[in-house]
């Protein structure tokens, strides 16, 4: 008889920044992390806070930029792994954060960064390590690309909260 091990969820929030040079260039934001993939910024949703509260946090804590606004979400990825001899299911809901373009990105190595890149959005999809992260890439192009974006509807995120039930 086999066991069927339930997976513990966790969830994260992340980040698709991006920015506007004066050429009308649409720029997003890669960070390199501890392990040399390249991705978007995310990280845990912390206990009380909302989804858009923690990708707003942790795109600051690990780019050292300070002048961001959350402007719509993007879209949910998932994925398994295996942690501390746990299976654990993924969700991290990602947001279009946009930045100042005269703010200077770091690499804040404190949280494991080791880069960050400015590439423009036509342009990432190859750095991107994960296909989940060139997909969150082209939904977030399909809000910023052509730039009439406020004739778009924003999609509300989804309610979620650290440990409970998942929300729709």
């Amino acid at each position: 008889m086999t066991s069927v091990q339930a997976a513990k969820i966790e969830l994260s929030a992340g980040g698709v920044i991006y920015r506007r040079i004066p050429e009308a260039t649409l720029e997003v934001l890669l960070i390199k992390d501890g392990y040399g993939n390249w991705g978007w910024p995310k990280g845990h949703v912390e206990a009380g806070e909302s989804l858009e509260a923690a990708a707003l946090r942790e795109c600051r804590e690990e780019t050292g930029l300070t002048r961001l606004e959350v402007k719509a979400w993007v879209g949910t990825t998932d994925w398994y792994f295996r942690g501390a001899g746990a299976l654990i299911h993924k969700f991290c809901d990602y947001f279009l954060v946009e930045a100042d373009p005269g703010e200077v990105a770091l690499p804040q190595r404190a949280e494991g960064i080791q880069a960050c890149c400015w590439l423009a959005a036509e342009e990432a999809a190859p750095r991107l390590t994960y296909a989940n992260a060139r997909q969150v890439l082209a939904a977030a192009r399909e809000r910023l690309e052509p730039v009439a974006t406020e004739a778009r509807s924003a999609s509300p995120a989804p309610s979620r909260s650290p440990g409970g039930p998942r929300g729709k």
